[in-house]
């Protein structure tokens, strides 16, 4: 038997046999006794079986090949492949290693065909049989074979009170490998192994398949050392996991999409807008972004939008602005004044622990200080009564458990490399690391379905800093989620829409860009995909995010106003973009350079000017009115009707959003002094 291996074995099972059929004489079993093991190496979890016979040889390893547009097929690797290792060690890294690196053909079967050379699997009376297969002088088929189980399909299983347990593992392109009798013991254990790494839940039309949900768990899984691998793994785990791979570091995934999705330098060589739009559909399904003009779009790109005006910014609202818009009771007295003092200028830190749990919908905002209390009492007996569901459940239990187990170990994972260079996460055995941890898992028992996914300890961190307790976190926390909640589903609805609202506005704000990006391929404003998931927060400095998050969370001057500060940081990129005619491979370098070297208040003031811009155009399309959640008495319809309406009456329904007299910072930071607050603005409940 070959050396074992140098991953981590986390299941091992021996007397797995293989019935294989050799020559012409189906009528008798040859029984191939071998080891499966399933290993995790670094990032994958690989499937392994392998004859017990120590003359096995790495030239009768076989591995599969997939590519989508041909038939999969079983190659035997060349034995001069193998001496090419000689001089390294018999160990299961060099197979590993030559098994990457095996080339496949493509070839169209007939009647079950194959060229010389070529094993290809074939079904006959419930078990599998390898036409020409390696024989050794004793008859014996000796071969191996290995995959990851994130190319696992589908499990097929025996039916029960069928003499021993087999299984047959479906790969992804619908090759089936061979079955695996279980002679000593039965595949229970090896089921429970697998449910720790994939979702396995039973077919409708089958009860003996069971079929393997990577989605879930895809969405979830770690960030670290993504993209060290060819660029066709690459590709594949970007179609598969879109979040995680927009998570990642672009400035890594640039270095192989290039190549990937342009055959060459040679701009005659670029994959046309077709093949592009196949692949994000794939990537997400549902995302329909047009690559050519439509009559819809014709309306917007003949829309004059005029000039931005100009537009600056007051100081944080301080404490004593705070005090003076309460009552005795300690009611706010005019929610919209204090929701666009806040808009223009943010929170003074001292404030924050008050006023996001008002921003955030924790607390109502026309409740009194006794109100507040009493709610924060219930509250606090509701999250211990959650956290205790967790907290007891026992080892034996979470055993059985695969759901929580698997919460538990994404959390950890992610916890531990949660903004670990802010004071108030660093070092270990951090108390805020707990309370991250802690919150997070009780999160689970509150919304089960939904769960943890990564990306989420993102959104709690800044709001666990400014609380600095744990149950007020918890429920600040959980509103976040009910507004980023689609963000993180499995369908990914959130992100869909985002994606191709975000498209509608930036081609209305600047249509001859958007044509620019889409002949780089880059029309599908994918580079974005992580400033909607967790709403800019690896964009940003930690400071920042606090000041950008809460003048959000004010729902002023418009709905989805996050997106016209994608559309404000895209257009303050454009000129070095288009100037420097940057690729598609070039964009996504720069788009993921930005991160940390964006000025917020600069940008806070350019997204406010396109909102203004657009409130004032009276030929808005419907869908940029419906988007900015703007009515209006006639707007433009979508459709190539070559008529200009006007008259349109603005307004945004969900603020009495205007111009305040403030005193103000300009987007260069400098003090405008001619400015000053007017005493006599009312303070009046609106």
């Amino acid at each position: 038997m070959a050396a074992p291996p140098s991953g981590k074995v986390i299941y091992e099972q021996e007397g797995v046999f293989i019935h294989s059929l050799c020559g012409k004489n189906y009528d008798q079993d040859n029984l191939l006794s071998g080891v499966l093991r399933v290993i995790e190496k670094e990032n994958e979890v690989i499937v392994d079986w392998r004859p017990l016979d120590d003359t096995l040889g790495n030239s009768n390893i076989l591995c599969a090949g997939k590519d989508s547009s041909s038939v999969v097929e079983w190659t035997q690797i060349p034995k001069e492949k193998c001496s090419q290792g000689a001089d390294r060690p018999s160990s299961y890294e060099a197979e590993w290693d030559m098994v990457t690196t095996v080339s496949f053909k493509k070839k169209p079967h007939s009647n079950g065909g194959t060229d010389q050379g070529v094993q290809i699997p074939s079904r006959h009376a419930g078990n599998f049989v390898s036409s020409d297969a390696t024989t050794h002088a004793n008859g014996e088929s000796k071969w191996s074979f290995l995959f990851s189980l994130a190319d696992l399909k589908s499990i097929r299983q025996n039916k029960k009170g069928m003499g021993w347990s087999y299984l047959v593992f479906c790969l992804k392109d619908d090759v089936q490998l061979p079955a695996l009798h279980f002679h000593h013991g039965d595949s229970k254990l090896l089921i429970e192994c697998l449910e720790k790494h994939v979702v396995l839940n039973e077919s409708p039309q089958d009860k003996q398949i069971l079929l393997v949900n990577s989605q879930n768990k895809s969405l979830s899984q770690s960030f670290e050392n993504l993209f060290d691998e060819p660029s066709y793994g690459l590709l594949q785990k970007l179609k598969k996991d879109p979040y995680t791979v927009t998570m990642g570091r672009f400035s890594k995934v640039t270095n192989y999409i290039f190549d990937s999705f342009r055959l060459s330098d040679s701009l005659s060589q670029r994959r046309p807008p077709s093949e592009m739009a196949d692949f994000l559909n794939d990537a997400i399904p549902g995302l329909k972004i047009n690559q050519q003009e439509e009559p819809g779009f014709e309306v917007i790109t003949r829309i004059d939008l005029g000039k931005q005006p100009e537009v600056s910014r007051r100081e944080p609202v301080s404490a004593e602005e705070w005090a003076k818009n309460m009552d005795s009771e300690g009611r706010i007295l005019n929610v919209d004044y204090i929701k666009q003092l806040i808009f223009k200028g943010g929170l003074c830190h001292t404030l924050r622990k008050e006023a996001w749990k008002f921003l955030l919908g924790y607390f109502p905002w026309n409740s009194t200080k006794e109100e507040r209390a009493n709610l924060q009492k219930r509250k606090t007996d509701e999250y211990f009564r959650m956290k205790l569901q967790w907290k007891s459940v026992s080892e034996e239990q979470e055993k059985r458990n695969s759901r929580l187990r698997d919460y538990r170990s994404l959390i950890e994972k992610d916890v531990n490399r949660t903004d670990r260079t802010n004071k108030f996460y660093e070092g270990e055995d951090n108390p805020g690391l707990i309370l991250l941890h802690d919150i997070l898992m009780t999160y689970c028992m509150y919304d089960f379905d939904l769960g943890y996914v990564q990306g989420m300890s993102d959104l709690l961190s800044p709001v666990l800093y400014v609380m600095e307790n744990e149950v007020d976190a918890f429920w600040c926390f959980v509103s976040y989620m009910d507004q980023m909640h689609q963000n993180f589903e499995e369908q990914m609805q959130g992100m869909k829409t985002q994606l191709i609202q975000l498209s509608t506005l930036l081609r209305l704000l600047d249509s001859g860009f958007c044509s620019y990006l889409e002949s780089q391929d880059s029309g599908y404003l994918y580079f974005c995909f992580r400033w909607l998931l967790i709403r800019f927060k690896r964009e940003f400095s930690f400071q920042d995010i606090l000041r950008l998050w809460e003048v959000m969370w004010t729902d002023l001057p418009c709905q989805n106003f996050h997106l016209l500060l994608c559309c404000a940081i895209l257009e303050s990129e454009k000129q070095q973009i288009m100037d420097k005619h940057y690729g598609f491979n070039e964009i996504l370098k720069h788009i993921n350079e930005l991160s940390m070297k964006i000025d917020v208040e600069y940008i806070l003031c350019k997204a406010e000017a396109i909102s203004m811009q657009m409130m004032n155009c009276k030929e808005l399309p419907q869908a940029v009115s419906e988007i900015l959640g703007i009515e209006s008495s006639s707007v433009t319809p979508d459709s190539d009707t070559g008529e200009d309406e006007s008259g349109a009456v603005l307004s945004c329904p969900t603020s009495s959003y205007q111009s305040i007299s403030t005193p103000v910072i300009a987007a260069n930071g400098t003090r405008d002094s001619t400015q000053q607050m007017s005493e006599t603005q009312s303070l009046a409940p609106a």
